[in-house]
């Protein structure tokens, strides 16, 4: 198995160079050659078993032999022990044909566990094996930084630095990243939003020097085992509702349209997926692309659902790269105008085989919340924000004989505000977190300024 950068022109890598690597360094995204497949037999023959088994059956293709099978084995244990619910993904049943995967059971009460706490004993092990030390950089609207300083904090062969935008991510999410005391982990506050700090990182990236002098590696979803590791829930899930005997849709809340993609692989790698649904908050630049094929930046309007704030989708580069038949030199050329110009128009062609991958809807602020309180009010069921953005456009898309999955992103604790404005309740976080309001805080503030934010991170590697 090797990978390939969506822009055509960076060297090609095994599993464990990619993951490593992160960013290409022509600044594409790195995707599998192949997509492997799993036959119906192979996907008949998950049922009953525990998500760590079913992950190393669905991850191993994708691997192939940069680890052996015991140490991946191993590696998956690690990852998902200190989840807080043995199913890892539950599913919750919501309406007649409707139900909810549950995605917020590990350390940080996120989906962003499932890939970061599997990414962080990968990268110990490869680091431990060359005898490397690496520094990670990553942005974060809120789930991916307090994630990644979870699955690394006290790890022997990283340092992390998370750049998240101060003032736009829920107090518990900056909590999670400014309380741990470990000193190879850093948070890092910029004034500016969410894509500002994802431009930062890309920038970081395509400074060579700098790269090279402090050995970074990216977990953002730009990193191909994030991916990865998402692609795991959607067989255990669908796979439960009688897949592959029976096709199965799921609605994803999503903004830099990472988990959305994990759903199109699993689905090429012959998952039977009816609909794949594009679930958007008021920052809709994917279902505006979808609806018109204009992909153009409008600006982030901060909302009650802040890790979806976002309008540039890093993403949606691997899905263009593949719609446009692998031409890299056409993805170069899109990613170019997006930067310089704002946005691009994909092609007639390209749309309508998007299209046939993926639907989409919208939320708006008001609707956020009127899920939020009538879905607590039939059914008892308490929704984060994002989750809540999900199951509105699901409800949209209407319910046919197919059983459609939201993805629940988050724990509703996560987001106290506005769960309360909207039921009245208070989601109190779980009891393992109880002190979070009381922890030390330790953050830097650094302007949105590429030069300050590498000054900051050369002065605490080499201090």
């Amino acid at each position: 198995m090797k990978y390939i950068s969506t822009r055509g022109t960076a060297p090609e890598l095994n599993f464990e160079q990619a993951m490593l690597t992160g960013l290409a360094r022509d600044g594409g995204l790195y995707v599998p050659d192949t997509i492997p497949t799993l036959s119906a037999s192979e996907i008949a023959a998950l049922a009953g078993l525990g998500y760590e088994d079913v992950a190393f059956r669905v991850m191993r293709p994708f691997v192939d032999d940069t680890i052996d099978d015991a140490e991946f084995a191993a590696i998956i244990q690690r990852a998902y022990a200190g989840f807080g619910h043995p199913a890892r993904a539950p599913l919750v049943q919501l309406d007649a044909n409707h139900f909810l995967l549950e995605l917020f059971h590990g350390p940080t009460l996120a989906f962003k566990d499932f890939a970061m706490q599997l990414i962080g004993q990968l990268f110990q092990a490869a680091l431990a094996r060359r005898g490397e030390r690496v520094t990670i950089v990553g942005a974060t609207s809120g789930d991916t930084g307090s994630a990644a300083i979870e699955a690394f904090r006290g790890l022997d062969n990283v340092d992390v630095f998370i750049l998240y935008p101060h003032g736009r991510v829920s107090e518990v999410q900056r909590r999670q990243m400014t309380t741990p005391a470990e000193p190879n982990v850093h948070a890092i506050a910029i004034d500016g939003d969410f894509d500002d700090c994802q431009a930062a990182v890309k920038d970081m990236f395509n400074d060579f020097a700098f790269r090279d002098a402090v050995q970074l590696a990216g977990v953002n979803s730009i990193n191909w085992a994030r991916v990865l590791a998402q692609v795991v829930y959607y067989f255990t899930s669908a796979v439960s509702l009688g897949a592959p005997h029976r096709p199965v849709s799921f609605t994803v809340p999503t903004g830099n349209f990472g988990d959305v993609f994990a759903g199109y692989i699993a689905k090429r790698m012959g998952l039977p997926i009816d609909r794949l649904i594009v679930a958007t908050n008021q920052n809709d630049i994917l279902h505006r692309t979808l609806a018109t094929g204009a992909h153009m930046k409008e600006g982030v309007t901060p909302s009650i659902s802040p890790s979806m704030d976002i309008q540039v989708s890093s993403n949606f580069e691997r899905a263009l790269f593949d719609v446009y038949d692998r031409d890299g030199a056409a993805v170069a050329q899109q990613m170019e105008q997006l930067k310089s110009e704002g946005g691009f128009t994909v092609s007639q062609g390209a749309l309508g085989r998007l299209r046939d991958s993926f639907a989409s809807g919208r939320a708006s602020e008001a609707e956020t919340s009127d899920t939020i309180r009538t879905l607590f009010a039939s059914t008892g069921e308490l929704l984060c924000p994002h989750s809540a953005v999900g199951v509105k456009v699901a409800r949209d898309q209407g319910q046919g004989a197919v059983p459609m999955i939201t993805l629940a992103t988050a724990h509703p604790a996560k987001f106290p505000d506005a769960v309360e404005a909207a039921t009245g309740i208070r989601p109190p976080l779980p009891s393992r977190m109880a002190d979070l309001y009381e922890r030390s805080e330790r953050v830097i503030s650094v302007p949105n300024d590429l030069a300050a934010i590498q000054s900051t991170i050369r002065e605490r590697l080499f201090k």
